[in-house]
């Protein structure tokens, strides 16, 4: 956060409170809610100032996306984060009084207990002391609940969750990708904070999530795993990402485009649109290593023009038996 964001949001913490009066006798009078106010900005100013010097960038890694929406996003929740862990449950009330500084066009600031319960929303107010923990989208995703799972999961260390909301005044479900930080405040409150994006950027980080996910949920539970892995309400499926699996005959376990395997895609005779077989192709390289990226050509579905798509795969064994696990997204083109 740039220092001119800091002193925007010291004026704007100003802005709808009660103001310093000067009389002509030129005695200054300041109530004790100027006061309190005051004191609450020149803490968090230099919460924000000494957090953007030191650990924005010594404890908050974002190298490993490839667009700036996602990584402004990410800094954005994070210095909220901060705000909180340092200055506690008295800073709600700065959130409150500065609703515009976190909802922007782009994304909008959000403060849960450890429980469900909604603490504050810059985009939604009227959810504020609702109790969200069962809360649905509308393919039946439990966000909250993905979300709390996210938030200990060390492998998605900025706690991301997939799924469909609605923007603020309008009328219809949108795809949403949001990050969330863990934070205890002073008082011993246990929260969470987060923010999302509406019609996110497919980042090359968020199917390595949910990939590698799979493939320890596989090795601790062998083929019991695959039920969890196909279930279109979990982590590893979203929008028109699946976790897919096959063995290296090319026989699918689980199905990249199907929720049965009814029908039996040889995978590795699948070519893309320019002739290419990115399966066969991923399987041969990981003949030396167990983690493979592969670049394809797929025909875009709106513009009909052909895209870069990017696979990432793995290699394990279950019992006596080579898989592969993978998922495929769009190449982010920044």
């Amino acid at each position: 956060m740039a220092f001119g964001k800091i002193i925007k949001i010291h004026q704007n913490l100003f802005k709808h409170s009660n103001k310093i009066y000067v009389p002509p006798e030129g005695r200054m009078y300041i109530n004790t809610k100027s006061i309190s106010i005051l004191v609450l900005s020149i803490s968090i100013m230099t919460t924000l100032f000494f957090s953007n010097c030191r650990d924005e960038h010594q404890s908050l890694d974002i190298s490993m996306y490839q667009y700036r929406d996602t990584k402004q996003l990410v800094t954005f929740v994070y210095n909220a984060a901060k705000i909180l862990e340092i200055d506690g449950m008295k800073s709600i009330d700065y959130f409150k009084e500065n609703r515009d500084i976190y909802h922007t066009k782009d994304f909008y600031l959000y403060i849960y207990d450890i429980n469900g319960k909604n603490i504050y929303h810059a985009g939604m107010e009227y959810l504020e002391g609702q109790d969200l923990r069962e809360v649905t989208d509308h393919n039946g995703k439990r966000i909250t609940q993905l979300v709390l799972n996210a938030l200990e999961d060390k492998n998605n260390p900025h706690a991301w969750v997939h799924y469909s909301w609605w923007e603020p005044g309008n009328f219809y479900p949108i795809p949403k990708s949001s990050c969330h930080f863990k934070v205890t405040t002073p008082e011993g409150n246990e929260l969470f904070v987060g923010g999302g994006m509406d019609y996110p950027h497919e980042e090359k980080e968020f199917i390595r999530i949910i990939v590698d996910n799979a493939v320890k949920l596989i090795e601790r539970e062998g083929r019991n795993a695959f039920d969890e892995i196909s279930d279109q309400t979990s982590q590893y499926n979203y929008r028109d990402v699946r976790v897919f699996v096959f063995n290296t005959d090319g026989n699918t376990l689980i199905s990249p485009v199907l929720n049965d395997n009814l029908l039996q895609i040889q995978l590795l005779k699948c070519t893309d649109e320019v002739g290419h077989k990115p399966f066969e192709n991923a399987l041969q390289g990981l003949e030396n290593k167990d983690i493979f990226w592969q670049v394809f050509m797929a025909k875009d579905r709106y513009q009909r023009e052909l895209v870069k798509k990017c696979l990432y795969i793995r290699k394990l064994v279950i019992g006596d038996e080579e898989i592969c696990v993978g998922a495929v997204t769009d190449l982010p083109q920044p």
